[in-house]
């Protein structure tokens, strides 16, 4: 078994530069996830913590039989310890050269939102807010969607809310988000909900019923663009 440091020959590892997600970082972020020490991980890893330590400060190659040890250890794929995550959140490269960020209109805020797409909501259920992802429709200078009857992101009627939707393009580090925030309307008119639901973008990914239709009524509306000069 290697344990005595890295090895310059060994296969199946990334490496990069300062700010760059790397085996070592993932590492260590994961090992603070589950609360383990460092000599907790090492040895359900059967490594030396020497060892551990420098796989979380080195970026380099490491014996892949040691990785997948600790792979186990850290109860997350081999693949995703040395690779990062099939479906990683957006926005894992490093920001880019000469970055300018610059408000949007709010002609320019509606023209990015388009007339439907995926969001999110921020509302009060209780002690502390909760934001939920929705789609949504764009419907004239309001955004209107569905969700379940008593469930999360059915807001009261006249309950404040925030509505947020954005895009990112990580290759060239650019990108936009809005944000509105106004007041829930329960839309209860047959007709206009007949005609929403006939609309592009109407059918939640979620599924379900969702017969319940709201609208937000904006009180604000802002948006932000970053891009490279």
């Amino acid at each position: 078994m290697h344990d005595g440091g890295p090895r310059p020959d060994d296969p199946g590892t990334d490496s990069g530069g300062p700010g760059e997600d790397t085996v070592a970082t993932r590492c260590a972020v994961r090992r603070e996830q589950l609360g383990l020490s460092r000599e907790e991980a090492a040895r359900r890893a059967g490594m030396s913590v020497p060892y551990l330590s420098q796989l979380e400060t080195f970026r380099g190659d490491f014996d892949p039989a040691a990785l997948m040890r600790l792979a186990a250890a850290l109860e997350m794929p081999y693949d995703e310890l040395t690779g990062g995550p099939r479906e990683a959140a957006p926005g894992q490269q490093p920001a880019g050269t000469n970055p300018a960020l610059e408000h949007l209109s709010e002609d320019d805020c509606w023209r990015r939102l388009g007339t439907h797409g995926i969001g999110r909501i921020g509302l009060m259920t209780g002690p502390a807010p909760v934001v939920l992802p929705v789609n949504f429709l764009v419907d004239g200078r309001t955004v209107v969607y569905r969700t379940e009857s008593g469930g999360a992101a059915a807001a009261a009627d006249g309950d404040p809310l925030a509505f947020e939707a954005d895009h990112i393009d990580a290759h060239v580090s650019r990108g936009w988000s809005v944000l509105i925030t106004g007041t829930a309307e329960h839309i209860t008119d047959p007709g206009t909900v007949e005609v929403l639901a006939t609309r592009p973008g109407a059918q939640p990914w979620a599924g379900g019923k969702r017969d319940l239709w709201i609208r937000i009524r904006p009180g604000q509306v802002t948006g932000r663009t970053i891009h490279t000069r």
